[in-house]
């Protein structure tokens, strides 16, 4: 795997894990953050063939 695929997934997991927290506080509008956020991480993603649920 290289750099740039492994920073990827390593954000994909942090912003997931970032995203459970302000859900589970109640933290709207980080919440809508952190899912705009995976969102773009996401489509950056598919953009250059990571495989994004096989890999977390």
């Amino acid at each position: 795997m290289d750099a740039f695929t492994a920073g990827l997934l390593q954000r994909i997991r942090t912003t997931e894990t970032d995203l459970t927290r302000a859900r589970e506080t109640g933290d709207d509008f980080l919440a809508d953050v952190e899912q705009a956020e995976l969102d773009d991480l996401r489509r950056l993603a598919a953009e250059h063939g990571v495989e994004v649920a096989a890999a977390l």
